[in-house]
């Protein structure tokens, strides 16, 4: 196997845009919607002071960054309101943890299974993907709207319903997905013991959760048992396999020798680094119909200033 570190980054696409950060928040359109969050990261200066002065909703933490918090909305803003992604659309909603939905530095991964996903089709093979911690299922679209057959997994009744919402809205119903609200662990643990494989897995997993019975999930005690059946439940010509990890205090090596671990004894290329948001500062939003893969290189020379969100590994199998 080989090994190789790149970070992902992405400009945005006819729906987001990174507008501008510092002083640790962050200014992204959505849509039609620009947003003012926090991000411990910013702790640099705002490139344009003006442009937060757009912004139609500002959410304020109590005290955990991660915690709960309040949204402060301008008169007349809808709760809902939808974007796009190439052929998937989506509705974002306000939430009590800053969320909306959807996690834009991720279209960089959504692009590139995308293309596995076609390619693996258009040699006549549809790939059988799993989507852990899958949330409001825009990854899982994605995948099926490329012609895979989809499992996607979440141990939130809710987002379940958010993830179905975005599949009628996305005129994706009659593709093959499979909807199950589980604690992500124990549903993959059950897959080895029924003998059940894929040929791709995404795995998001938060730093902490619970599943809907109650089971606790922490990302550094739980995830290496979870990346050992993952593993297990991976096809003999598997195509992928991606690990993001968000709001952990470690570097990507950890998900890089982690996966290392579990993969050395297959052939294909092991890829590591951070998931980073470009500033594009454009505050007008594209046709929303037509959706447009992100720019993502392994270290551009363009002068736009960068925020990194998450950490990254992805195996893909040898060509």
């Amino acid at each position: 196997m080989t090994h190789d570190i790149k970070m992902l980054e992405s400009s945005g696409w006819a729906d987001y845009a990174l507008l501008d950060s510092g002083e640790g928040r962050k200014l992204e359109r959505y849509g039609a919607v620009i947003v003012d969050r926090p991000d411990a990261q910013a702790i640099w200066k705002r490139s344009s002071p003006d442009l937060w002065l757009d912004a139609q909703a500002v959410f304020s933490a109590d005290k955990d960054e991660e915690g709960a918090g309040r949204w402060k909305r301008a008169p007349g803003l809808d709760d809902d309101w939808t974007m796009s992604f190439d052929d998937v659309r989506f509705i974002c909603r306000f939430s009590a943890f800053r969320h909306v939905g959807v996690f834009p530095e991720q279209a960089a991964h959504w692009a590139w299974f995308a293309k596995r996903i076609k390619n693996a089709g258009a040699g006549g093979r549809r790939l059988k993907i799993l989507n852990l911690f899958g949330y409001t299922g825009i990854a899982s679209l994605v995948a099926a709207a490329c012609g895979a057959e989809v499992t996607h997994v979440d141990a939130s009744k809710k987002a379940i319903a958010w993830a179905r919402e975005n599949q009628t809205l996305s005129g994706l119903d009659t593709k093959p997905i499979r909807w199950i609200c589980d604690d992500a662990a124990k549903f993959v643990a059950r897959e080895g013991r029924r003998g059940n494989f894929y040929d791709g897995i995404i795995l998001d997993p938060p730093k902490y959760g619970r599943g809907p019975k109650g089971e606790v999930w922490q990302v550094m005690e739980d995830l290496p048992g979870l990346m050992d059946d993952c593993h297990a439940i991976l096809s003999p010509d598997a195509d992928f396999m991606i690990l993001t990890a968000y709001a952990i205090r470690a570097s990507f090596f950890m998900t890089h020798e982690l996966m290392r671990d579990r993969f050395g004894g297959r052939r294909g290329t092991l890829t590591s680094g951070e998931l980073v948001l470009m500033e594009s500062g454009d505050r007008n939003p594209g046709d929303v119909r037509s959706g447009l893969a992100p720019a993502v290189s392994a270290g551009s020379t363009d002068d736009s200033r960068r925020l990194s969100t998450s950490l990254y590994s992805r195996w893909e199998a040898q060509s």
